[in-house]
């Protein structure tokens, strides 16, 4: 492999493109045209050493000769497919043997071109496989994505403290600002992530999570800014880490508390200067990308005891969002477990179409120290046991039996409310908390069910309480 001044790696990641071709007569004229359209070119003398240059270098299109003295391109193909090496292909042949080019693409070349090569054309090819392969990406993202819900009114909760959410995040998705997500494990902090970056400006780009707590701090950095081949031992090919996979679009870093101080430093460069080296490499790689942390740590107390960064964590804190605990929104628990028993219904073909008045009281009294992520495989477990079309206290898990009796919901606001103003708050509170079941609120305040319907009436809660039930 040779590589020609202007072929040095670049400060940003641009788009490499392999000449593969025995001539160097005709490599050196496609390298000078494809250099000054403003690619990197690298360069094969033969189809034997497409596959080791394709292990070692990050590869975005290869342009193949299909004559070649060792190794043709028919047989270069055959080895790529062998060696697991999807890369966009461009195959060149004479005129006169059209046939090889289509035996080449039923092997997974992408298009072709013929010799003598008109420079305006391929570089219309190389444009049109270089868009359609980054499509396809895109669509392999969003597929990824299929089963998630992300826009803001899909996040369930009707509570204060989920509007006040809302509001925020209404407010920074659209901005590139860096957001720090707080919350207990299982509160939905990747949702909040993933929803931020589908309201921003960057939702065509890529959304890459990692979560820092699960990696090894050695695995971590290789997985957040790559290695070059050898950097350590099992590094046999070069890898691009998860900031350049995310370049245009947003970065994920969950638990981020629980990153090394040696990590937090390269963390913050990459923050304050939009740069990195992979591991065992030297050039600097320059990437776009918005960061979205999140943590269920106290960062300022780890902040005072040393543990982490200051400066990092005055720039991961340019926009602090707090998702709360469940036990601090109760009343969105019956919407959020009717939401997950429709979703496993379908999902495990039941016909599971509610939940009982005293399962429902189970669940609101429950304290839920594992937050959604818990309630969710509550509802799932429950679906998968339930006999009936209903689940039943039977079919909640054994802790839920155990939890202490909760007392009836409580108005948001009493200091400056009269009595009545109170009862109307407190049966609408009491309504929200039930997911409007009017028989279970009437059971909770202690009254009969033709009593608060007389009273929903009387405090004009009709819009409300919804449809009798």
């Amino acid at each position: 492999m040779t590589r020609s001044p202007e072929q040095q790696p670049a400060s940003h990641p641009v788009t490499t493109i392999l000449v593969a071709d025995d001539d160097r007569g005709h490599r050196t004229m496609l390298r000078v045209h494809l250099s000054g359209a403003g690619y990197r070119v690298l360069e094969a003398t033969d189809g034997d050493e497409v596959v080791p240059i394709l292990t070692a270098e990050p590869v975005d299109l290869l342009l193949l000769d299909l004559k070649m003295p060792r190794q043709d391109g028919i047989a270069t193909l055959e080895a790529m497919q062998a060696a697991g090496i999807a890369v966009p292909t461009i195959v060149i042949t004479a005129f006169s043997s059209v046939e090889s080019a289509v035996a080449a693409m039923k092997r997974g070349a992408a298009d072709y071109v013929t010799k003598p090569v008109d420079i305006d054309e391929l570089l219309l090819t190389i444009r049109r496989v270089l868009d359609h392969q980054r499509l396809q990406e895109e669509n392999r993202h969003l597929r990824q994505r299929l089963d998630e819900r992300f826009a803001f009114d899909n996040i369930i909760g009707r509570s204060k403290p989920m509007q006040e959410l809302f509001a925020t995040l209404e407010m920074v998705a659209p901005t590139d600002a860096t957001v720090l997500i707080t919350g207990e494990s299982g509160t939905g902090k990747e949702l909040v992530a993933n929803a931020i970056h589908q309201h921003s400006a960057r939702k065509r780009g890529p959304f890459v999570a990692v979560n820092c707590a699960a990696l090894h701090e050695e695995l971590l950095e290789s997985e957040l800014f790559g290695h070059e081949r050898g950097a350590f031992t099992g590094a046999t090919t070069l890898r691009r880490g998860r900031f350049e996979q995310a370049d245009g679009g947003t970065l994920f870093l969950d638990e981020i508390g629980d990153m090394s101080p040696a990590t937090q430093a390269k963390i913050l460069r990459v923050l304050q200067e939009g740069t990195f080296e992979r591991l065992g490499g030297d050039a600097t790689i320059r990437v776009d990308v918005r960061l979205v942390a999140a943590t269920h740590k106290d960062l300022e107390k780890m902040v005072a005891e040393g543990s982490f960064r200051q400066d990092l964590y005055f720039r991961l804190n340019v926009v602090p969002v707090h998702l709360p605990p469940l036990r601090e929104r109760p009343e969105d628990i019956p919407e959020l477990a009717h939401h997950f028993l429709r979703r496993y219904a379908e999902k495990n073909r039941k016909d599971v179409k509610g939940i009982t008045p005293p399962a429902l009281q189970l669940l609101l009294r429950y304290p839920w120290p594992g937050n959604i992520r818990e309630l969710e495989n509550c509802i799932e477990r429950a679906v998968i046991l339930c006999a009936g079309e209903q689940i039943t206290p039977a079919d909640l898990p054994p802790q839920m039996q155990a939890a202490p009796a909760a007392a009836p919901p409580q108005p948001r606001t009493a200091v400056g409310l009269s009595l009545r103003d109170m009862e109307r708050e407190l049966i609408r509170s009491t309504l929200e908390a039930t997911g409007y079941n009017k028989s279970q609120t009437a059971k909770i305040l202690g009254i009969a069910r033709q009593t608060l319907l007389n009273k929903i009436r009387e405090y004009g809660l009709e819009a409300d309480a919804g449809a009798p039930r």
